[in-house]
């Protein structure tokens, strides 16, 4: 597409909120995911080295 101005690309005929905020909704729900993903993570060393401790006692 073809926008007369910057004001136009962002509008996007009319539907700009509904494809900005889907943009915005997508890269929250990825910054959540990508944040879970490493808090897990962490859990899980936390917890293996508690595993580790108690078979070496």
């Amino acid at each position: 597409m073809n926008w007369e101005s910057w004001q136009a690309f962002w509008a996007m005929g009319g539907y700009g909120l509904y494809v900005w905020g889907s943009f915005g909704m997508t890269l929250l729900c990825l910054a959540a995911e990508i944040g879970l993903l490493r808090s897990h993570r962490l859990q899980v060393w936390r917890r293996l080295k508690r595993m580790k401790t108690w078979d070496s006692q």
